[in-house]
């Protein structure tokens, strides 16, 4: 798809390059003093504009020499103008002002400095002012639409990855709500039936009565569903997040944002809680600096206590546009960080830097190791 779209560009700029080399033909062709020299002129120059792409500013300076000798040459018309204003335009849409105003300047000395003897040379010299001037600024809106267009569909593809994330969390907090539930009020009444069936069981064993078949399909029924429920719990909480921080960093990493990864102390396996809370942290804190710091640097620092009294400190800073005097209103992402960190004792900051950008420090204490 890439291929065709290139290929279709550079056919329009040859197609513009033709149209314009083709007018500026037509219009010396009824000019009786046109020599080949003239002719090979325009033909450059026009010729330059299929180029426009790939270098603006050098297709700029090429069709503003050749229109200018051509000018200063053959003393022409208006329509001799063709090349430069093409260039001119190409090049005020990537943002070079100041070499599309430098290119149009050139010419117009050039043909106003030419035409002395040329009747009404003023007001085709103000003409052509004009049309430069057009040139520039419909290039110039031109970027700024497409600018525009580009920030637009950027938005909504955020829009809806966030409208995603939000859901997925939701639901993984729903399922993981439904299966605290479940274990603190099934798994409960479920153990009683079977440990008071168990116990008729045995005492019915011992006096050496007959065991009712009822009792002991309530037991086997129970432990049955005690299995089942233990499964029903895996699977509600087959949600939570695998992988390890460092592989978030690397994500992050290819997906163009620049991110340095730091541990210090002693890596090993942390307790279950905390290694689902320090692996969200991390993935909400390098999301939201890929969303909101723009063009920005990411340190990541992670560092383990020593002892079973030690914590797990996690520190996110970036050097984007954050600023303290207008901290930011916490969403989802903040909101969900904080409880994470408040349900295992740890204390939480997220706040903009003084010296700018934003930061995310946590610190979870560690405690018995899973």
């Amino acid at each position: 798809m890439s291929g065709r779209r290139i290929d279709r560009g550079r056919l329009a700029d040859m197609v513009l390059a033709a149209v314009v080399g083709a007018l500026g033909m037509g219009a010396a062709a009824f000019d009786e003093d046109t020599t080949a020299l003239d002719h090979t002129l325009i033909a450059l120059a026009s010729a330059a504009l299929a180029f426009h792409r790939a270098a603006p500013r050098a297709v700029l300076a090429v069709a503003t020499v050749l229109g200018t000798a051509y000018v200063v040459h053959a003393h022409p018309g208006p329509l001799s103008a063709l090349p430069v204003l093409g260039a001119v335009h190409t090049a005020a849409r990537v943002g070079h002002r100041g070499v599309a105003a430098a290119g149009s300047a050139v010419f117009l000395a050039g043909y106003v400095a030419t035409g002395p003897g040329t009747q009404n040379v003023a007001e085709r010299a103000g003409l052509l002012a004009g049309w430069f001037l057009c040139a520039v600024v419909t290039g110039l809106a031109d970027r700024n639409w497409q600018a525009y267009l580009r920030q637009t569909e950027q938005r909504a593809l955020e829009a809806e990855r966030t409208r995603e994330e939000v859901a997925l969390r939701r639901a993984g907090e729903e399922r993981l709500r439904i299966a605290r539930e479940l274990h603190d009020s099934l798994t409960h009444s479920i153990s009683i039936v079977k440990l008071q069936a168990g116990v008729a069981v045995h005492l019915a064993r011992k006096r050496g009565d007959e065991v009712p078949p009822a009792l002991l399909a309530i037991q086997e029924a129970s432990g049955e569903a005690m299995r089942e429920l233990r499964s029903a719990l895996q699977v509600l909480r087959a949600d939570e997040p695998t992988g390890t921080p460092a592989l978030l960093v690397e994500r992050a990493r290819a997906a163009g944002l620049a991110v340095d990864l730091a541990v210090t102390g002693d890596e090993r396996p942390l307790p279950r809680a905390v290694d689902r809370a320090a692996y969200r942290i991390v993935q909400e804190a390098l999301t939201n600096a890929a969303r909101h710091a723009g063009p920005a640097k990411v340190k990541v620092r992670i560092g383990y206590g020593t002892g079973n009294e030690g914590e797990l400190t996690i520190d996110v800073d970036d050097d984007g546009a954050a600023d303290p005097a207008r901290p930011p209103v916490p969403g989802t992402g903040l909101t969900g960080m904080r409880e994470r960190v408040a349900a295992l004792g740890g204390t939480l900051c997220a706040a903009p830097r003084t010296e700018g950008g934003f930061s995310v420090r946590a610190r979870l204490p560690l405690g018995e190791t899973a």
